[in-house]
This record gives structure tokens, C-alpha cells and sequence, in this order.
């Protein structure tokens, strides 16, 4: 099973992937990770990857198509693969299709993480992390139970990400629906587009893409 997980940034994406990581043994597939490996690991895509960016210039849709066939030849991706972050354009879209069929597999679903903008901004902006251990917390909805302490190890120090905040959010969602949206309808016409209630708990969340899945929705 091949599905590609669609939604903006702080939809919750990474989490689900890795849900479906951890019970499925599906493999999620990160083009900058992936970019990242073939570059370290010097595969032949990867080599060509090296010169383009240290030449400051942006990786072209070929090298990417390259390195993803490459990790798609891989063991690991038997069970399945999660796309996440591509495709991004119509052109993409048509190369994944080429890509997965000359390995004798196909796209099963496309899910889309729908959000409120609002409510997504309050959720990102208000999130912070234990400087020590690394444990999530949230300025309403879940605040250490002793305050100022981290409630796994006990540390006094937190910290934010510095492009948590409301203006560098909007943009990135602005990004994702002119960079993403055009490529909804062309897997709406295949009839491969699931919505998941992205504001939802991560449990129901999870549950509604279990569904899907397992053919229940």
C-alpha cells in the first residue's frame, strides 16, 4: 500500500506517519531525508544531487524522481510507502505514477489532514519543548503538571522554535495551497482522495486513517 499524506505544516503529518511506521511497517518517504542519504550514501543520483546544490542551485525534478526510485528499490519499502512533501506539482504527480508502476506498484490513497487555520495557528504557535528531554507541551492544552517543570525529567528549562509564531504559520500555509491544491484534483479524478478531520484528537485521527486503510470508510 503507497499513500501520500497531504496537509500543512503542523497538521500532524510526521505524527500519523510514523503511527503507520511503527503498526503497519509502512515506510515513510521525506524527500529532503531521502535527498539528505542518497547525498551521504553516494548513490548515482545522489553524486548528481552533490554538484547541483553545491553549485547553489536548486535540485531539479529529475534527481528527485531518481533518488526516490532509488529508495523505493529498497527492502524496507516492501510494505508500503508514505510520501510526504511529494508530489508538489502535476509534473511530480505523473513522474510517482511512473515511478511506482515500473516497480509493478500503484498509488492506493491520497489523505488529505483538513484544518481550520485558526485553530492550526493556536495549536503551533502555543508549543513548546522540554530543553532536556524533548517532551511537547502546549500553552492550553497541556501545560506541565508542576509549573515550569517538565513533568518526564524534571528539568526547569523550555524552549520554542523560533518559527513557531503566527506570520512565519500563515505563510507556510498560504505555500501549501498554492503549491499542493493543484494537484488535488488531479488525483480526485482517480478517485484516490480520503479527508481526515486533521484538528481532531491524534488517536481519532489515526482511527480515521485506519479506516481508510483497511477499506472501511
Amino acid at each position: 500500500m503507497n499513500i501520500i499524506l497531504l496537509g500543512p505544516p503542523g497538521a500532524g503529518k510526521g505524527t500519523q506517519a510514523s503511527r503507520l511506521e511503527a503498526e503497519r511497517g509502512m515506510v515513510q518517504l521525506s524527500t529532503g531525508d531521502m535527498l539528505r542519504a542518497a547525498v551521504k550514501a553516494g548513490t548515482p543520483t545522489g553524486v548528481k544531487a552533490k554538484a547541483v546544490m553545491e553549485a547553489g542551485e536548486l535540485v531539479s525534478d529529475e534527481i528527485v524522481s531518481g533518488i526516490i526510485g532509488e529508495r523505493l528499490d529498497m527492502a524496507d519499502t516492501a510494505k508500503g510507502a508514505i510520501f510526504d512533501g511529494y508530489p508538489r506539482t502535476a509534473a511530480q504527480a505523473e513522474a510517482l505514477d511512473v515511478l511506482l508502476a515500473e516497480r509493478g506498484r500503484k498509488l492506493s490513497y491520497v489523505i488529505e489532514l483538513q484544518v481550520d487555520e485558526e485553530a492550526l495557528v493556536d495549536r503551533i504557535t502555543g508549543r513548546f519543548t522540554c530543553a532536556q528531554c524533548g517532551t511537547g507541551y502546549h500553552d492550553r492544552f497541556k501545560l506541565p503538571k508542576v509549573a515550569e517543570t517538565c513533568d518526564v525529567c524534571g528539568s526547569h528549562e523550555f524552549k520554542r522554535r523560533p518559527d513557531d509564531n503566527a506570520e512565519t504559520v500563515r505563510t507556510r500555509m498560504a505555500e501549501y495551497r498554492a503549491k499542493t491544491a493543484p494537484i488535488l484534483p488531479i488525483y480526485e479524478a482517480q478517485g484516490l482522495v480520503r479527508r481526515v478531520d486533521g484538528m481532531a484528537d491524534m488517536d481519532e485521527v489515526g482511527a480515521q486513517i485506519a479506516a481508510i486503510l483497511d477499506g472501511k470508510d
